[in-house]
């Protein structure tokens, strides 16, 4: 029989194609999106899917009621891709712009591998599945104007380390991916909480504003990033990191993710300020 696997965050992106790819590798895929209009277009496309917001508790209650019913009671993976941005100085969000990111970021996410982990702990004899957490190369290094985004996969990759650590007496494998550059809906997806949360017109950053953050939102010069990759990319990482007898703790996809990585590890700190400042 196939092995099922419920993803949040399908209805573009990352999500979209792993969605598709999974399926089409043999995987009974459970394809989650916050809005049920783009359940319906995944469902035309052939795929299962049904509505799932990370920012709503009773709507992870109820979406992963649906995943276990369509599964037949059993999850064997569990991808939890759903994420946003939302740009600004870091100086310049209000406490609220915080919770409200984290609040799907990290804590609908975290509701969501508990519940995972119950339901996988009853395989075999000490548990079996696999999750893999959707982190970021913005969750190894940090980058100006990306603070909000940057603090919920630093928290991320804290959790997911832990909880890795803790894992390891049963056999349910928690796993980080960490995509760099990928082309996604994420920046214009973004301008709503951005326009939302930052009066940039009254910061003390006003004139950094209008010559950078401002063009790259609104203004994004079309030219793909240098280290970019397609979305197709990431989706070959999760099925290595879903097949591999043992499966890495980390999972890297395009070269700017693996710089990162290795400079984070050997340069001193003052020359990763300056490197990551230019970003």
């Amino acid at each position: 029989m196939a092995k099922t696997i419920l993803i949040t965050g399908c209805s573009s992106g990352i999500g979209y194609d792993a969605a598709h790819g999974l399926q089409k590798a043999g995987w009974k895929v459970l394809a989650t999106c916050r809005r049920e209009e783009d359940c319906a277009r995944l469902r035309s496309e052939g795929l299962i899917s049904f509505p799932l917001d990370l920012s709503d508790p009773a709507s992870i209650e109820a979406g992963f009621n649906e995943a276990l019913a369509r599964a037949n009671g059993r999850l064997d993976a569990l991808y939890n891709n759903a994420a946003y941005g939302c740009p600004g100085a870091a100086e310049d969000l209000p406490p609220g712009a915080l919770r409200e990111i984290f609040e799907t970021n990290l804590f609908g996410l975290h509701d969501l591998t508990i519940r995972a982990i119950r339901v996988m702990r009853a395989y075999g004899e000490n548990g079996e599945g696999r999750i893999i957490q959707c982190s970021s190369v913005l969750g190894l290094v940090g980058i100006r104007w990306r603070g909000a985004y940057v603090a919920t996969k630093f928290a991320l990759e804290g959790l997911t380390e832990v909880m890795r650590r803790e894992m390891r007496d049963t056999g349910i494998h928690i796993i980080t991916l960490n995509p760099g550059p990928i082309p996604t809906k994420i920046r214009v997806n973004s301008i709503p909480h951005f326009e939302k949360w930052i009066d940039w017109k009254a910061s003390a950053r006003r004139e950094q504003y209008e010559t950078s953050l401002l063009k790259r939102l609104y203004s994004p010069s079309g030219k793909p990033d240098m280290f970019e990759l397609p979305c197709s990319a990431v989706t070959e990482q999760i099925l290595r990191a879903l097949t591999d007898p043992k499966p890495k703790s980390h999972y890297y996809v395009t070269k700017a993710t693996w710089l990162a990585a290795i400079a984070r590890r050997i340069l001193p700190l003052r020359a990763q300020d300056w490197m990551f400042s230019k970003a």
